[in-house]
């Protein structure tokens, strides 16, 4: 007897999630893998299977997904050019009755794809909206960067293509002290690693090329570094682009750590250093990571 793979697939996805309620006249977000299949979760394998159409960013590219996952849907192309036009027709089928998922070409739909108009105007339209979440190549970045100062991060994209108005992009970005995710083309990577050398040559960059995918490549240096690197491999142009730009020590004066200094040195002598470091944090407002940091050098003190 041959033995369906994508058949099994289906089977094991509905006895891991088939148990949840998924209500009629939903859409659902579902985030799929950006680049590496397996990363697809069985949970959104079941939502799939269930939703009586699925809206997608290119019908070109989910007919494939469908295909393998053995699942025949319609698919409806909502994309940055129709998406407000074509929220309506989604609304129409979800006033029906019907589930309908919505993909974007890879990862987790509105962070720099699709999706966040049509989330709107179902939300306003009284409609649910249910979150399938799953890849994202900023988190997935974010994780591999060893960033130990940053406490959170900035989803910047894509910066604007040329001109003045990546230049000012460029010098935002070199002037705040937070962690910032960047996504880039290939085509472009090489004027991005120039100028971020020349806006923040001593800050750490984590560049992480094709994500989950067979040539995966990350690697953190200094800004000022990021052009040699790039042109010592033809290979590293190549591919789709995640940059982390780590955050900075905060640029707080010298007599507001001094406070700081005072209260963790104070919280020190009484309490394990996370739970000092934690206390801290909640009194003075500081960034955590930067306070956990001081709190390590005071001890070594």
């Amino acid at each position: 007897m041959t033995i369906n793979p994508a058949s099994l697939l289906l089977q094991a996805a509905a006895a891991a999630a088939g148990s949840q309620q998924y209500p009629v006249g939903a859409l659902y977000v579902v985030a799929t893998p950006i680049g590496n299949l397996a990363d697809l979760t069985l949970r959104a394998i079941h939502v799939l299977s269930q939703v009586d159409a699925v809206a997608c960013e290119d019908t070109r590219h989910t007919a494939p997904l469908m295909r393998y996952l053995g699942l025949d849907k319609p698919l409806l192309a909502v994309h940055q050019h129709n998406e407000q036009s074509s929220a309506g027709d989604v609304i129409a089928r979800l006033a029906r009755g019907e589930r309908v998922a919505y993909v974007s070409d890879a990862g987790t739909p509105a962070i720099s794809d699709p999706g966040a108009a049509l989330v709107a105007a179902v939300a306003a339209s009284g409609r649910t909206v249910v979150a399938i979440p799953g890849a994202s190549s900023a988190v997935t970045a974010v994780s591999v960067a060893g960033d130990t100062i940053g406490s959170g991060f900035r989803f910047i994209g894509f910066l604007p293509p040329k001109g003045n108005e990546r230049s000012l992009a460029l010098k935002a970005l070199a002037t705040a002290d937070e962690t910032q995710v960047l996504f880039e083309a290939p085509h472009r990577i090489e004027s991005l690693a120039q100028g971020l050398a020349e806006a923040c040559s001593d800050r750490a960059v984590t560049l992480c090329r094709e994500l989950t995918k067979q040539f995966e490549t990350v690697a953190t240096l200094p800004a000022s570094a990021l052009p040699a690197w790039l042109a010592a491999d033809a290979n590293r142009l190549r591919g789709e682009f995640v940059l982390v730009v780590h955050a900075v020590a905060s640029t707080a004066s010298a007599d507001t750590w001094a406070r700081h200094d005072a209260v963790l040195q104070t919280l020190l002598a009484e309490l394990p250093l996370k739970q000092a470091v934690s206390l801290a944090a909640s009194l003075t407002g500081a960034p955590r990571n930067a306070l956990y940091a001081r709190a390590l050098e005071l001890k070594g003190d």
